[in-house]
């Protein structure tokens, strides 16, 4: 498990991280959230040991020094790859800095270009791939020795829908073989798809720290999608309607100030008969990201 007490970071005048708790279980995905400056990236580079901290980062209980990286798969949000080696060349040398033997790597590369779809062979260099193709190889560099941590920061910039499912089941198979797992995304979608639990920085502190379920069931069921013949005129006179917003047609997306109210309207638009659709629900966490995002502090 990787446990999060207390961390802060002070660069100069600016407090980049404060006071910052959480941790990951084994065999859990942690979604790190939050805007570009938001804390993120230092979190991640505190827990590497890349930068002094106040606070305590452990790793199974122990101080993440030399040894315990072998045990970590980073991939960093700049990808950096060496354009003149070959694929096979950049994969077992990376490995090999994880003190794992060309003798073990080699046999597998094959196996993992094939489960990445990279489109080209242990030969080429690095520099003969489309962007795409190198940020696969990186991926691979990153769980090819089967990391019990692995730290993803905005893993999925630049992949195409394609590639961003083959990285997904990636993942969830690291999951299911009781890895930790945190990543950042800018996704909401990723997000809630993927993870176990988040955590949400703005300026460097938590304020929104749950399981996915917890932290939208939070700020209560205010949204109600409907199928009606209503218009949207109709629906903005409704009481504790706070917004309309049409999806389709007939379809529609309503904003409540007060979850209570749901019933109500409900008996209001069914009259007591048949509705294909009314649907009662949090608010979704792209919604929840662009509301605290946007938040002042106090």
């Amino acid at each position: 498990m990787l446990k999060i007490q207390d961390i802060s970071k002070n660069f100069g005048s600016l407090q980049a991280l404060k006071d910052v708790s959480f941790d990951v279980a084994d065999g859990q995905i942690m979604g790190l959230i939050g805007q570009n400056g938001a804390g993120k990236s230092t979190t991640f580079h505190s827990i590497l040991n890349f930068l002094n901290y106040q606070g305590t980062i452990t790793w199974n209980d122990q101080a993440i020094t030399e040894p315990v990286f072998d045990e970590i798969g980073y991939l960093p949000e700049e990808r950096s790859l060496m354009p003149k080696l070959t694929v096979e060349q950049q994969i077992v040398y990376l490995a090999r800095l994880k003190n794992q033997p060309a003798k073990k790597i080699r046999p597998q590369i094959d196996n993992w270009l094939e489960r990445f779809a990279v489109k080209g062979n242990k030969k080429d260099k690095i520099k003969s791939l489309s962007k795409g193709n190198q940020q696969k190889v990186q991926l691979i560099c990153t769980l090819i020795h089967n990391p019990k941590l692995i730290i993803l920061d905005e893993p999925f910039s630049g992949l195409d829908p394609v590639n961003a499912d083959l990285l997904k089941q990636a993942i969830l198979t690291a999951k299911e073989q009781g890895a930790a797992i945190i990543f950042s995304s800018h996704d909401m979608e990723n997000v809630e798809e993927l993870c176990d639990k988040l955590v949400m920085l703005r300026n460097g502190q938590v304020i929104l720290h749950g399981t996915v379920r917890e932290v939208r069931q939070s700020f209560g069921k205010t949204r109600i999608l409907v199928t009606t013949n209503w218009t949207k005129e109709q629906l903005e006179k409704l009481p504790h309607i706070i917004k309309v917003e049409r999806h389709e047609e007939q379809r529609y997306l309503l904003s409540l100030d007060d979850e209570t109210a749901g019933e109500a309207i409900f008996d209001e638009l069914t009259q007591g008969k048949y509705i294909e659709e009314f649907s009662q629900q949090p608010p979704t966490l792209d919604e929840i990201f662009r509301l605290k995002a946007g938040e002042k502090d106090e």
